[in-house]
């Protein structure tokens, strides 16, 4: 059984953010949650929300035991850029792009294995 959980609009560029998500691809559920509160990267408090809420998703609507939960994928995606100005010499702009990302998360129940 697959449960996912997703979580849009992350203030973090994604190459950023794919380096924190690349420490957990693969674990426990548990064991990554346990990786990400000891991370100094401000993703790593994101992406931790977001693995609370897949074991939450997988108790609750499927019954299923988040204890059992492996990390089958998870992966950032581009997210809508804001697009700010910034005044530059001689009345010029410069334009800054303040990217988001989306953070995805699909984990598998491997108890009866």
């Amino acid at each position: 059984m697959e449960v996912i959980a997703s979580l849009e609009k992350v203030r973090v560029s994604p190459t950023k953010a794919r380096l924190v998500i690349d420490m957990c691809r693969g674990k426990k559920v548990s064991e990554a949650q346990a990786i990400m509160r000891f991370m100094p990267n401000k993703t790593a408090f994101d992406v931790e929300r977001l693995l609370k809420s897949v074991a939450a998703n997988a108790e609750n609507n499927y019954d299923l035991d988040p204890d059992d939960l492996w990390i089958k994928a998870i992966y950032v995606d581009e997210g809508p850029s804001m697009r700010r100005f910034k005044a530059k010499a001689r009345g010029r702009v410069g334009r800054i792009q303040r990217r988001t990302s989306k953070i995805t998360v699909i984990a598998e129940d491997r108890g009866d294995r």
